[in-house]
């Protein structure tokens, strides 16, 4: 059984290996840093049974990797594990393709229950977690997923960067294309997200950020 642990902070990432390890002692363990490895892992490795990702990663926006990944490997079972606690976080966690949300706070009792019941196709929720009433952007978040999922792997890398500000150049040097084929992309994701311009698509996709945009 292949457990990858996907989480940018190298204490809480040894903590979660030491759970997995104590849980399911005949696991292989591998671990990423940030959202770039964690695809170039799935992208050429061996697809892993389980994943342990967190929200807040390199980039990443929100929950546009947990979006993304389930789009693009749809039989891989995904746990989060946040220090988020709130009540909406978690739904719309679980909105977003997650199969278990763990919180950070979380014993380690909680994570061995929790990757044993996802492994077994069953959905995993804090004990203490109690369901809300309708989120309203929950409708608007969907039709953003659907179109974040149309895009290619290398089409949500561009999209990542540009939200960070990148000129087009410069997605090219760090990807190793021409600026061409960067323009290219970003006119296809343009389209795809139903935007006219860079500053449209960066608010898009802020709208998976977890945190309320400031504008």
């Amino acid at each position: 059984m292949n457990i990858l642990i996907v989480d940018d902070h190298p204490l809480f990432r040894h903590a979660l290996i030491q759970a997995v390890r104590y849980s399911l002692p005949q696991a292989h363990i591998s671990e990423t840093a940030s959202v770039t490895e964690f695809y170039q892992r799935l992208e050429i490795g061996v697809e892993p049974d389980l994943v342990l990702l967190d929200l807040h990663l390199p980039g990443a926006s929100g929950f546009s990797a947990l979006v993304h990944v389930r789009a693009q490997y749809p039989a891989i079972p995904i746990i989060v594990v946040s220090a988020h606690e709130e009540t909406s976080i978690i739904q719309r966690s679980i909105a977003h393709g997650a199969m278990g949300y763990i919180p950070k706070s979380a014993p380690p009792a909680h994570i061995g229950e929790a990757m044993k019941a996802v492994l077994k196709g069953d959905i995993w929720l804090p004990p203490n977690f109690t369901h809300s009433s309708h989120d309203p952007r929950a409708a608007d978040e969907a039709e953003l997923a659907e179109r974040i999922q149309s895009l290619t792997p290398q089409q949500f890398r561009v999209l990542m960067m540009v939200a960070e500000g990148l000129l087009n150049k410069q997605i090219a040097y760090d990807l190793d294309v021409s600026e061409a084929t960067i323009k290219a992309h970003v006119t296809a994701i343009f389209r795809k997200l139903g935007v006219q311009n860079r500053t449209q698509a960066v608010l898009a996709i802020g709208a998976l950020n977890i945190e309320p945009q400031k504008l």
